[in-house]
């Protein structure tokens, strides 16, 4: 007999929330924020009701568990409890050790990681306040979702402190290989912090695999592959790839909006070209800009005849703007966008336009209209929802998408155009094809991957992370409020893969 069980609530923890909390001479200033982990998270809380427990940008002398907020403040439908920082708090943990220790380590650039032991005290501390935060807001019946790679020990501590909570952990950057991984002077307090979950998720298989192989090599702790099971104190934590959807319905509906197409239009004219290209990214090393620029640059170098019916647009969503690395990227961008354009611009009109703001949802479908092609081309990324954003707005499946095979969502859009960001010339290669694909096939291919896109939705991937948990609990697990999957036909083939053996020498559980 299946066991039902109904969770009321929903706490969701993350480094950074749903809002930004402003003081200002008038008051304190409430604003809501854009971001991939909002977009794919808000949608969800917004339909069961619940407690987003997140810093929300306010630096305090002395910080700690602040106000609770209703959003909106109009129809609240969940509520905000701030967590706050202080000024070296933010820059030790989350420019520390946060931004210049794990986000490089984790998408492999090991150069640019910094292991500073006072980054390391910062974010223990900060981590235990956010524990403190959720123990002090955790009522039984709580289904406690905390969020990515900030916050890896809070689940350990607040363990500690509610021993009986059901506990999701979400980890939504690359986990990288063994190899790459041990390098962290920590990497055995960060495995153990979030092996505190009663269920972990990842994007995708490879990253599973990763993980169990650092837990198998650093923890010496008994895994079963087969099962997606690690055994630690006496509890199994079951561990599954679970990449991000997108709320396709959103997107549907928006591209249908009179007022959507008629910015795409716009966005046309005022290009002036037969064909547009749209990159749209954060402004971080990650994504690849630079080496995308160098792409086009050596696209308009071997095809002449393009010079006068092409034009890339680079959206650059400022990120991070207080990093160093971050200020010289985007000098560095944009000292190529001048050069590309005076190469190959002529009198008015130039190749490469290029944008430095954030867009809103609205004019970003216009964008995704607009565009012929996406070139979505990140040297490492978790997912890149960009990519899935861009396929579930082309309606009338049309467009292609060039698409890094570093992106975890190149393991699911596999009718996408795959190019090597790191070798120029295959992305240029990559783009005249996709420029020069034949309207049949660009149908067949967007259709294909439209329909996994609006199959394995925003919705899908809660429930199936429910269905994760509920491995624990010998039975069905259903949140309230949130509405039934589209998908009732199981895992997509790509996710019944078996993860890759652990050699038998470290399966070895020793005495």
């Amino acid at each position: 007999m299946t066991v039902l069980h109904n969770l009321e609530r929903l706490v969701v923890v993350s480094n950074r929330g749903p809002v930004e909390i402003k003081e200002t001479p008038s008051g304190v200033s409430v604003s809501h924020t854009v971001s991939g982990l909002v977009s794919a998270v808000e949608p969800i809380i917004e339909a069961t009701g619940g407690i987003w427990i997140a810093w929300c940008g306010r630096k305090k002398r002395k910080p700690g568990v602040g106000h609770t907020w209703p959003v909106p403040r109009t129809e609240p439908r969940y509520s905000v409890r701030e967590v706050t920082l202080s000024a070296s708090e933010h820059r030790d943990f989350y420019l520390g050790f946060a931004n210049d220790c794990l986000w490089p380590l984790c998408h492999s650039f090991i150069d640019r990681c910094v292991f500073n032991p006072d980054y390391w005290r910062s974010y223990q501390l900060v981590n235990q306040r956010f524990a403190d935060a959720v123990a002090a807001d955790w009522r039984e019946g709580d289904v406690v979702w905390i969020h990515d790679y900030q916050l890896a020990l809070t689940p350990a501590m607040f363990r500690a402190l509610r021993p009986e909570a059901r506990i999701a952990f979400f980890w939504h950057i690359p986990f990288p290989s063994y190899d790459v991984f041990s390098i962290l002077p920590w990497a055995r307090e960060i495995l153990k912090g979030f092996l505190a979950c009663d269920n972990i998720a990842f994007h995708s298989p490879v990253y599973l695999d990763n993980f169990l192989h650092c837990v198998s090599w650093l923890l010496d702790l008994e895994v079963d592959p087969e099962a997606g099971i690690v055994r630690w104190e006496g509890r199994d934590i079951i561990v599954r790839a679970l990449p991000i959807g997108v709320d396709a319905a959103r997107f549907i509906a928006l591209a249908t909006e009179p007022a959507v197409r008629q910015r795409a239009e716009a966005i046309r004219r005022s290009i002036g070209a037969r064909f547009l290209v749209l990159g749209a990214d954060r402004l971080d090393y990650t994504k690849g800009i630079l080496e995308r620029l160098q792409a086009v640059e050596l696209f308009l170098e071997r095809n002449p005849g393009y010079a006068d019916d092409f034009t890339f647009l680079q959206v650059a969503v400022p990120t991070r703007t207080e990093g160093k690395a971050y200020r010289e990227l985007r000098r560095a961008v944009e000292e190529t966008v001048g050069r590309i354009n005076g190469r190959f611009g002529e009198q008015w009109r130039v190749p490469v336009r290029y944008q430095f703001r954030s867009l809103n949802p609205e004019y970003l479908v216009a964008h995704y209209l607009a565009a012929d092609v996406a070139l979505v081309t990140p040297l490492r990324d978790g997912l890149n929802l960009v990519a899935k954003e861009f396929v579930a707005s082309r309606i009338d499946n049309t467009g292609v998408l060039v698409l890094s095979p570093f992106a975890g969502a190149a393991e699911q859009l596999t009718e996408a155009v795959i190019a090597n960001p790191y070798y120029p010339h295959d992305v240029a290669e990559q783009l005249r094809f996709a420029l020069e694909m034949p309207r049949e096939e660009q149908a067949r291919r967007m259709r294909a991957m439209r329909e996994n896109v609006t199959r394995y939705n925003l919705t899908h991937w809660w429930q199936s992370i429910l269905d994760s948990l509920a491995q624990t609990l010998g039975g069905h697990l259903r949140l309230s409020g949130l509405p039934a999957t589209v998908d009732e036909a199981g895992c997509p083939q790509y996710l019944r893969r078996k993860p890759l053996p652990i050699p038998e020498l470290v399966q070895v559980t020793r005495s």
